[in-house]
């Protein structure tokens, strides 16, 4: 019985000590190998005498050092706290200070962003040579001591960026990790087996990567290929070099390779293909799977969930526009503004209860699931006639027009449609006579032209005449978080 998310790794040391684990920069570590890199990083920060469940941040990019970093927290006794080390100073500084960060580890990707950020407060932990008053990851050594970690006991503190005000810890312990990856290992339609070789390039900071695939090698004591950043053309050679069977990724991972030729080859070795973190424009699915042969399939979760809730591989069908049914041991509702569960086939909120469900938001668990053990999440989504689920929106991003509700999706995969679009935002704005109006922004594809004229002709044999866009902005690109999310509170921000 697995009490500490680390004895994944001891676990798959003890089965097979000698199969690659890790493959990075070069470098591969079995095994054996890492979980002895593991012991080591724990012992060193024990030794830096922090208390049990002192959170220590690691801001590094996927590389060896984040994996025996993470890990090496947690069986110290430790909370991980995974930093995006593409954040400011002050970003960086709010999340140290919010979390009371005991110490942080980092290399030369984030480290202006980090001495500026920690100033006299957490011990700085560097990977590379140090500066004055900081630790040498490279200098820890030693055995670990057993910290008898209670699986209810917090394990990783993950910011989310939210839709409005501060990213705020949502709280995950042992028990709701270790919970989502059996959930994920049960499914007939395996997400990861031991003879997969995983390609990891989305970030490690991100839940999806973090314990819906890091967590999910261990388990199976599979094989990491790790990158540091996704470059389309890069990461098909990756694919080739290492016999890649098995990539989970990103929708703009999936646009871009897309547009690339030669993709059947490239991908002649892999098993699977998963898509997460952000929707799928139903074209992207169709086109990968007719360049590639596989089949992709889609899931739904949030970091809140740790972070796995829905799956197409669930029945092992990839449909464009679902995101599958729930996973073993997870319940869901759809659920009205009055908090009843809605009539079959109409949209409601999605309510989540489940053992892989955090404890709230850091400090003190505010905002976690309710005395029975529901959770809103705040999407909205609604069964089709196979029982599976279709996400519509998020319920703080309809725009209200003239008392009329408009989901931002549904108008933007009307827009999609349209030939020579690559990429759309629906956002809302303020408007004097109906309250609020629907903007869009527009990305063609390279070498393609479309103007405000073709999507407003196009939506208007598509939707309702109040979900057309009142605003169509042409332009050449939209910001996006780590995992390919357009950022749309940004969007919201430039357009008040």
């Amino acid at each position: 019985m697995r009490a500490n998310l680390a004895d994944l790794v001891r676990t798959a040391a003890a089965e097979r000590p000698d199969h690659p684990a890790l493959v990075a920069s070069g470098r591969t570590l079995t095994w054996a190998q890492l979980d002895a890199a593991v012991d080591t990083v724990a012992a060193g920060l024990q030794a830096m005498r922090m208390p049990a469940g002192a959170r220590v941040a690691i801001a590094l990019p996927n590389s060896v050092e984040f994996v025996t970093g993470y890990f090496g927290a947690l069986r110290a006794g430790l909370v991980a706290l995974p930093v995006n080390t593409g954040l400011t100073a002050p970003e960086i500084a709010h999340v140290l200070t919010d979390s009371g960060a005991a110490a942080v580890i980092f290399d030369r990707t984030a480290a202006a962003a980090v001495r500026s950020a920690s100033g006299d407060g957490p011990a700085r932990v560097v990977v590379g040579a140090p500066a004055q008053g900081e630790v040498a990851f490279g200098s820890f050594s030693g055995v670990p001591r057993d910290p008898g970690t209670d699986p209810e006991s917090l394990a990783v503190l993950l910011y989310t960026s939210g839709t409005s005000g501060r990213p705020k810890g949502a709280m995950l312990t042992h028990r709701a990790l270790l919970a989502n990856v059996e959930q994920v290992h049960q499914l007939r339609h395996p997400a990861v087996t031991p003879d997969d070789v995983v390609l990891m390039v989305l970030p490690m900071f991100h839940v999806y990567a973090l314990n819906g695939t890091l967590a999910q090698v261990a388990r199976c004591a599979a094989t990491l290929v790790l990158a540091d950043r996704f470059d389309p053309e890069g990461a098909l050679a990756e694919i080739r070099a290492h016999g890649v069977t098995n990539v989970p990724g990103a929708p703009p991972m999936y646009v871009a390779w897309s547009a690339l030729p030669g993709l059947r080859e490239a991908f002649a070795g892999v098993r699977l293909l998963l898509s997460g973190a952000a929707a799928l424009p139903g074209a992207v699915l169709e086109q990968i799977t007719t360049a590639t042969g596989l089949p992709l399939f889609e899931g739904y979760g949030l970091t809140e969930a740790a972070p796995g809730v829905c799956t197409t591989l669930v029945d092992g069908v990839a449909k464009p526009g679902s995101v599958g049914k729930p996973l073993p041991g997870v319940e869901l509702r759809l659920v009205d503004e009055d908090g009843e569960d809605v009539e079959e086939g109409d949209p409601g909120e999605i309510w989540v209860r489940g053992p892989n469900l955090f404890s709230g938001y850091w400090p003190d668990g505010a905002g976690g699931p309710d005395a029975d053990g529901w959770y809103p999440t705040g999407d909205v989504a609604y069964l089709d006639d196979d029982d599976d689920l279709v996400l519509v929106d998020r319920r703080k991003e309809m725009v209200i027009v003239s008392g009329f509700n408009v989901y931002p999706r549904e108008v933007e995969d009307a827009i999609a449609s349209l030939p020579g679009v690559a990429e759309v935002a629906v956002v809302g704005v303020s408007h004097p006579y109906s309250g609020e109006a629907v903007k869009a922004l527009v990305v063609p594809q390279p070498g393609r032209s479309v103007t405000p004229d073709d999507v407003m002709a196009h939506v208007a044999t598509r939707l309702a005449r109040f979900k057309w866009p009142t605003i169509v902005q042409v332009v050449d690109t939209l910001p996006h978080s780590a995992t390919g999310k357009v950022a749309k509170g940004r969007l919201r921000e430039a357009a008040s």
